[in-house]
């Protein structure tokens, strides 16, 4: 039996939030980002008509778009109304992926028995744009892969259905930027050979893709095919990710046990970016020299970026330590955690902070995590680092 697979994603979702509690947004090229140094986090329509594209420096876009009214953004109001979408998509479908803040797969496979699937979806939107007020597309299709691209090909608020016996058809024409794992310097690749549609990658030996690009060549041709099995996978606020630090002698020391939080969050942030992760919770944890455990907790807009987190982590940590007794363990969990990347924080940060962060994720990649370091932790050495 065929699968139904959904793919929704809201239609320029932090300008469509801003619009939803100002409506003399609407209709303006307005611009999410941070400021005359920093780059486009979104974009409206009306701004992506004059050339501006997510990631694109502010003040290149308003050379484009002179007009654009710039934005600082909303992470608290963002991250809230994703939850409140979430909240009605889990009540409803049988099977959800939380694919990042503004997206999701559905997998409603067996539901045309009772409604047609189709009609199910339409009616899901429906319900979401009516009790939310923000505007999404939707394409249902066969599987993860093809229900994207339709959703890409739908917008904005489009609704497509691709049944099985159209899928080829649908791809064909479409040039290759289309597939997911696609990016410029593949594209430029494979546009050098003659390579632009997706029929035409579709009818290349996978093996030959393989020996040009790589590890990732059979994907994307089976992408290009169709072919895609990955399941949806069900999203749960229960995953999270931390460590612990265990004294080896009983502590007050406070100015070292902000120094060590410091490096746990780093670590515990590089791992997030490097595994595509944002939290939306910050947990910390003391136990105290005579073993009473201590817990305390927060909500936080989405994010991965170590600097935000450190201030989170500080506040909570001199709101939960207050018996000034010596400390054996310290740690912290991230939890809430949503598929997405760093590029969510864009609207507040510079240029310089975000090349700065690419820059050291990729030394750590490239040489071990401990190549790079602030200065703050960099001698920690953790342990028991765990993802549940």
């Amino acid at each position: 039996m065929a699968r139904s697979i959904v793919h929704m994603d809201m239609d320029t979702f932090f300008v469509s939030c801003e619009r939803l509690i100002n409506s003399k947004l609407n209709g303006l090229p307005l611009i999410i980002g941070g400021g005359d140094r920093g780059v486009v986090a979104s974009c409206s329509y009306e701004a992506r008509t004059f050339g501006v594209r997510s990631a694109m420096p502010i003040k290149m876009a308003l050379r484009l778009c002179p007009q654009a009214r710039v934005m600082k953004g909303d992470m608290e109001l963002y991250s809230k109304l994703s939850h409140d979408v979430t909240q009605i998509i889990e009540e409803k479908a049988p099977i959800v992926e939380k694919a990042s803040i503004d997206e999701f797969y559905l997998d409603i496979t067996g539901m045309d028995r009772f409604h047609g699937c189709y009609q199910w979806t339409n009616e899901l939107s429906q319900s979401i744009t009516k009790e939310i007020g923000l505007p999404l597309s939707f394409a249902l299709s066969v599987n993860k892969t093809v229900s994207k691209i339709g959703t890409g090909e739908s917008k904005p608020t489009g609704k497509l259905e691709i049944p099985e016996t159209m899928v080829k058809s649908f791809l064909n024409p479409l040039s290759i930027q289309k597939i997911p794992m696609v990016g410029d310097v593949t594209f430029q690749l494979l546009s050098r050979i003659g390579i632009r549609t997706i029929q035409t990658l579709s009818e290349m030996p996978a093996e030959v893709l393989q020996q040009m690009i790589g590890k990732n060549g059979i994907d994307i041709w089976k992408k290009a095919n169709g072919i895609d099995n990955n399941p949806v996978e069900p999203y749960t606020e229960r995953k999270s990710i931390s460590t612990e630090h265990t004294f080896g002698q009983d502590t007050i020391d406070i100015q070292k046990l902000k120094s060590i939080l410091v490096g746990m969050v780093e670590k515990l942030a590089f791992q997030l970016r490097s595994e595509e992760w944002l939290t939306s919770t910050v947990v910390i944890k003391i136990r105290y020299s005579n073993f009473d455990t201590e817990t305390k907790q927060c909500r936080i807009p989405y994010t991965s970026a170590d600097h935000t987190l450190t201030r989170n982590v500080t506040e909570l940590f001199d709101k939960l330590y207050q018996r000034r007794m010596r400390l054996r363990l310290i740690g912290i969990r991230f939890s809430g955690l949503v598929r997405g990347t760093y590029q969510i924080n864009m609207f507040e940060d510079t240029e310089e902070m975000l090349s700065l962060y690419q820059a050291m994720d990729r030394m750590k990649k490239r040489y071990g995590f401990d190549a790079v370091a602030r200065c703050a932790g960099a001698n920690l050495k953790t342990k028991n680092n765990n993802v549940s």
